[in-house]
């Protein structure tokens, strides 16, 4: 028997394709060129190591799906090998390989976290074989990996900004989070809607359990309440097994709906069962218990839907027990540079370039711009600039033509010494109605005064009383 020489060796076949990395870890020098030969022309990127020291040396230094070693070698086994790539690279699917294969020594194996186990001499279809399966394998161990990471992310994602608007919604939140009562979230789109609903999970009696999020408009009508309710094997044609729906998914947590709005008339009735009576039934199923907080959000004027006929007057009241409404981003510009910041860490580290920073005369142009697609619309510009750019300082001229060439007026209030308070009042009313789109309960919200006394204020304008029977007028 040739012993290989103590070198690490690679070999790269010419392609254009991305390859797999393969490392095979064999004392016989004639054996492990063979076993180079045919993993280069299967298409693999193939590593070579004489030993385990040699081996553990390149798992150090990078990452490696597969590893094929020799059980007998000297110095370190195949099996200390293998105890040991667990121990470094524990997602590494490792294939051993002996002329001396005892059942014992494969239990042995396999039991230490070995993918497959094959004799010598070796067979090159079932060779390849276990090496594709074993890199299948890896490939999903990755993905799912990564599609955790994400999620875990996502989960963690924080709702950036310190201004006077952002606390103030924050504040409400907080103290609504605790209680057991249902929340309506209300705002335009792309104002972080979702992230309130899981700031009001994180801090409520339920934050242990799921958090559950459907997006109702996202859904087509003719399946939402099977996906809300879930339904029993046979409930309908096509319907082969039970299904869980995203009210079962929730025990215990919280269910958000988003796009509240867009429910059908039908699905309306049933969830407002479950708020009134605490209890659901899955299609062809039995009545079971709701054990959940139902947290809404919406970017539609519900009580002008309800006025429409397109939402029930009922289930509205129940929704609106506690309104919080986000903010759009031009209602809070000081809290642009935050979010650039913060949005650049997290397009640089994804991306891997940067780390970025932005001029002061784009963060200027930037702050100043009104964002009509609120967070979103700033995230996603942020991203195509860190995408493109081939620099590491973003400027004017990394921004879309209609954020740096438009020319927006400062947010700001004038008033002259000796303008009665009054007056004061009705001015900063009709300059933050005019910054939040007319939106009364969230210029309330930003000005910390009832919204009755938005109502009264404007009727005073108009020469008009106030109409009593408006339920928003009547409201806190």
């Amino acid at each position: 028997m040739r012993r290989a020489e103590g070198v690490v060796r690679l070999r790269l076949p010419v392609t254009d394709a991305p390859l797999t990395t393969l490392l095979i870890v064999e004392d016989d020098r004639s054996n492990l060129e063979s076993l180079e030969r045919l993993f280069s022309k299967e298409g693999y990127r193939v590593l070579t190591a004489p030993d385990a020291k040699g081996a553990l040396e390149l798992l150090r230094r990078q990452r490696v799906p597969v590893v094929v070693t020799d059980l007998m070698m000297p110095g370190l086994s195949g099996l200390d090998l293998l105890k040991a790539v667990k121990a470094v690279a524990p997602e590494t699917e490792v294939i051993m390989m002996t002329a001396y294969g005892t059942v014992e020594t494969a239990v042995e194996a396999m039991r230490g976290g070995a993918y497959d186990f094959v004799e010598k001499p070796l067979k090159r279809v079932q060779i390849v074989k276990s090496v594709q399966k074993a890199v299948e394998k890896a490939g999903l161990v990755a993905e799912n990996r990564s599609l955790k990471e994400e999620l875990s992310q996502l989960r963690k994602r924080e709702i950036i900004g310190n201004s006077p608007a952002l606390r103030q919604v924050l504040e409400v939140a907080a103290q609504a989070a605790p209680s057991l009562a249902t929340v309506l979230i209300l705002g335009e789109s792309g104002t972080g809607k979702e992230l309130l609903a899981r700031y009001v999970h994180a801090r409520s009696q339920r934050a242990s359990g799921p958090f559950v999020a459907v997006n109702c408009a996202a859904i087509p009508e003719t399946i939402l309440e099977a996906e809300l309710f879930g339904y029993e094997r046979g409930a309908f044609t096509g319907a082969v097994q039970k299904r869980e729906g995203r009210f079962a998914q929730a025990r215990g947590g919280t269910l958000f709906l988003d796009e509240i709005g867009e429910l059908s008339p039908s699905v309306q009735v049933k969830l407002l069962r479950v708020i009134q009576e605490g209890e659901y039934e899955p299609l062809g199923g039995r009545t079971q218990r709701a054990d959940l907080r139902i947290v809404t959000a919406t970017n539609r004027d519900l009580a002008h839907e309800v006025a429409a006929g397109r939402f029930r007057e009922d289930l509205y009241y129940r929704l609106n027990v506690i309104a919080i409404t986000s903010p759009p981003l031009r209602s809070r510009p000081g809290d642009v540079p935050l979010l650039i910041e913060h949005f650049l860490k997290v397009f640089a580290q994804r991306n891997a370039k940067g780390p970025f920073t932005v001029t002061p005369a784009a963060i200027e142009k930037l702050t100043r711009y009104n964002w009509p697609g609120n967070v979103r619309e700033l995230e996603n510009t942020l991203e195509r600039a860190v995408v493109l750019s081939r620099a590491t300082t973003l400027d004017l001229a990394d921004f879309p033509r209609q954020i740096v060439e438009t020319e927006h007026p400062r947010q700001e209030l004038v008033v002259s010494v000796g303008t009665p308070l009054e007056e004061i009042e009705r001015m900063v009313i009709r300059e933050t109605l005019r910054v939040t789109g007319g939106d009364k309960r969230l210029t309330a919200q930003l000005l910390g005064i009832a919204t009755r006394t938005i109502y009264r204020r404007l009727a005073e304008d108009r020469g008009e009383p106030l109409d009593e029977s408006d339920p928003e007028a009547n409201g806190p």
